[in-house]
């Protein structure tokens, strides 16, 4: 190779675009993580750690080869938007959204960009994706809904005694897009079981302490990041009503509410941990059908139980995955 040969090819090399040398297999790719809890809340450092963990089992191990930033929005919607910029200005090669608005917020700002989500309520009917099978566009992921969930809560609460004839349903329709659809579920299975069913929305701390005034019924609480990141307050006022009350999230039974039936929400991350590598691998979203939830866990609490006046029907403690004493 003679001397203007050598100089043609160091200017070939020296002229390769930064984004193809981005792309070479040494180099750390970099995934954009929003989500709606706070960076210190306890269920926000769980998913965190799953997440991580579960990255590693695919040989993406953070600060080796996988770049991730990490956004929590707290419960704070207009906080999530500005974060969700952040993140589309940080051109990650993958995007993860766990909760409904931070889904809605990175569709909004991109759609190139391929985001997986996890812990997000019906999909098809927000928009998110054409449907499960074929989502179309680049977004895919994981639901923590499955259709006879909603009927199973309500369920759950004529297996009280004293008897529950009454129920009102909780959630925030400005965060809670989905509630009509489990609404339906909700009214359905209450003709069924002979129960009366009445909305019961919250917005605000006043309408969440409101709800300690409801004496005459069981309360309903369906998923909702607004419900979560005030469970503090809401636990509260059902704890001043002595009424007895079933959560989507097995965090509320642990912090002190009667029962739950939920999803698993770190298997969900495992499972989204999954696609993120097999799209870091060059897989479309589109090409990956969304998947519902196949795990679920019953969660029940005694000493709730006993505070609130209230016993639980003895088949329904023995299928419980955990029960608090």
């Amino acid at each position: 190779m003679n001397r203007r040969e050598c100089l043609a090819l160091l200017g070939t090399v020296v002229a390769l675009p930064l984004p193809a040398l981005a792309q070479q297999p040494n180099a750390a790719r970099r995934l954009g993580v929003l989500s709606v809890t706070a960076a210190d809340d306890a269920i926000g450092q769980t998913r965190s750690m799953v997440l991580v963990e579960a990255l590693a089992g695919h040989g993406l191990k953070e600060r080796d080869n996988l770049k991730i930033d990490w956004r929590s929005g707290g419960g704070d919607r207009a906080r999530i938007a500005q974060l969700a910029d952040e993140l589309i200005a940080l051109k990650p090669d993958v995007l993860l959204a766990v909760g409904t608005p931070s889904v809605e917020e990175l569709r909004q700002r991109t759609t190139t960009i391929p985001i997986v989500f996890a812990v997000v309520t019906d999909p098809v009917s927000q928009g998110f994706v054409d449907n499960l099978a074929h989502p179309g566009g680049n977004v895919t992921g994981f639901t923590d809904y499955d259709g006879p969930l909603a009927g199973k809560w309500l369920e759950m609460l004529t297996q009280v005694t004293p008897k529950v004839s009454r129920v009102f349903v909780v959630y925030n329709p400005a965060t809670a897009p989905f509630a009509p659809l489990m609404l339906r579920t909700i009214e359905d299975a209450a003709r069924a079981l002979q129960v009366t069913v009445e909305p019961a929305p919250v917005h605000d701390a006043a309408s969440i302490a409101a709800l300690g005034l409801r004496k005459d019924g069981g309360l309903l609480v369906l998923p909702d990041f607004f419900t979560m990141a005030n469970r503090g307050q809401l636990l509260a006022a059902i704890a001043q009503a002595r009424v007895p009350a079933v959560f989507w999230s097995r965090t509320f039974v642990e912090e002190g509410g009667l029962m739950s039936y939920s999803t698993d929400s770190a298997e969900q991350l495992r499972r989204a941990a999954d696609y993120i590598d097999r799209i870091l691998k060059g897989a479309r979203p589109a090409d990956l059908p969304v998947q519902n939830p196949t795990k679920f866990e019953l969660a029940v609490n005694l000493k709730a139980a006993r505070e609130c006046g209230v016993t639980l029907h003895p088949g329904l403690i023995a299928l419980a995955n955990d029960v608090i004493e």
